[in-house]
């Protein structure tokens, strides 16, 4: 009996592997590995003329392209599933650079798409001097609220020292970066005033700048963003995508910081519907990445969040995380933060202090598919189920 089996095959690293094993000549390597990875890329709304030329190219190279039922005869526009290896994108991307009806553009979008997607470590410089490696290993962010009323752990940390000891002990957790907050986002929390904000992080923030540690502060204001940079922080991680606060987008360019841009619908779009979660959620970050790049903060600063929470459903929070890696598109590392959050307690019909492990198990499937960065509250627990999952999925290529 013979161990004929099916394979999984996520990258050309994967697939060259494979080709090890059988002993197959290096020289075809280069050849081979193309044709063994296959993606499945989506395009939004292509006008009908443009998507039929893609199709006929794409199925010219031996790929496919979907379209809707009567694209061929309409003047309108229609989503596009593409369906191909490494090798029929290439020469399609080929073909479509030399096409009219902005198929140039949509061409040079497809190769960015399949380069973000391969893309496996990233190395970020940091406000201060320090540099931010991530792709070898899941990097664990421990959260420290010093506020009175966040969802979780409201009050524990409000006083100084208290915080600062918190800090330390999550060093020790394992925690690879510190994520001071001062202003509560929960559902439903009456934000803080700046001065508020500031009067809790800052002698907090004063404290653990002393320390050997990577400290991001959670804010979406310039003025306190610029008081935290000004003190030695070295990220910034906002909530709102540069949209709640028009004077933080400048402060980050003024001091080439790198921040954390977290989609978020509850300030800018309360209460508009998603069409196509995933796709929406894109766009918006896209928005907010041209945003920074427009202001002179290179895309290469930027990490992306796609906001567990904040005005989503329950369903679609799942999703999110089920669908993960497709935010790898982007181009950019990922941080994901659904520690403790509502989905979880509505999944497992739990109150905040029993989530624990739907926490745990988020961060496991969360890993597998593609995030960078952990957001969590449990440090020591999510260290080790990170530890145990890059060990699965980060071997053997």
């Amino acid at each position: 009996m013979q161990g004929h089996r099916a394979v999984l095959i996520k990258d050309r690293e994967e697939a060259r592997r494979f080709m090890e094993e059988i002993g197959v000549d290096q020289a075809g390597y280069a050849y081979m590995e193309p044709k063994a990875v296959f993606r499945c890329i989506k395009l939004k709304d292509i006008p009908c003329r443009a998507a039929n030329i893609i199709k006929q190219e794409m199925l010219s190279k031996g790929g496919e392209a979907a379209v809707k039922r009567d694209a061929l005869s309409s003047v309108g526009h229609t989503d596009v599933l593409l369906m191909g290896t490494l090798k029929h994108y290439r020469l399609l991307i080929k073909k479509l650079k030399v096409q009219p009806f902005g198929l140039k553009q949509l061409a040079g979008e497809i190769e960015a798409i399949l380069e973000g997607v391969d893309k496996k470590s990233f190395t970020i410089e940091l406000h201060g001097g320090k540099t931010l490696e991530l792709g070898n290993r899941t990097l664990i962010m421990g959260i420290l609220n010093v506020t009175p009323d966040s969802f979780s752990d409201g009050g524990r940390y409000s006083d100084p020292a208290r915080a600062v000891e918190r800090a330390l002990e999550m060093k020790e957790e394992g925690a690879d970066i510190i994520d001071i907050g001062g202003a509560s986002s929960r559902p439903n929390a009456t934000i803080a005033s700046e001065e508020e904000e500031m009067e809790r992080v800052l002698p907090v923030l004063k404290e653990l700048v002393k320390e050997d540690l990577i400290i991001s502060v959670d804010t979406f204001r310039g003025r306190v963003a610029k008081a935290c940079l000004d003190l030695g922080a070295h990220i910034i991680n906002d909530i709102g995508r540069f949209q709640m606060d028009p004077t933080l987008l400048p402060v980050l360019a003024e001091y080439n910081a790198p921040a954390i841009i977290m989609h978020n619908r509850m300030q800018m779009k309360s209460g508009e519907p998603y069409e196509d979660l995933i796709s929406d959620i894109i766009v918006e970050l896209k928005e907010s990445i041209k945003q920074a790049e427009d202001m002179g903060l290179k895309k290469e600063k930027l990490i992306i969040d796609p906001g567990i929470g904040f005005g989503k459903t329950v369903e679609q929070n799942r999703l999110i995380v089920k669908r993960l890696w497709e935010f790898k598109s982007l181009g950019r590392p990922i941080l994901l933060g659904a520690s403790r959050k509502s989905f979880i307690g509505h999944t497992l019909n739990l109150e905040v202090g029993e989530r624990l492990e739907g926490s745990l198990a988020v961060a496991a499937i969360g890993i597998m598919n593609g995030a960078d960065i952990l957001r969590v509250h449990d440090v020591k627990e999510t260290k080790r189920v990170a530890m145990m999952t890059d060990a699965v999925v980060r071997e053997n290529g």
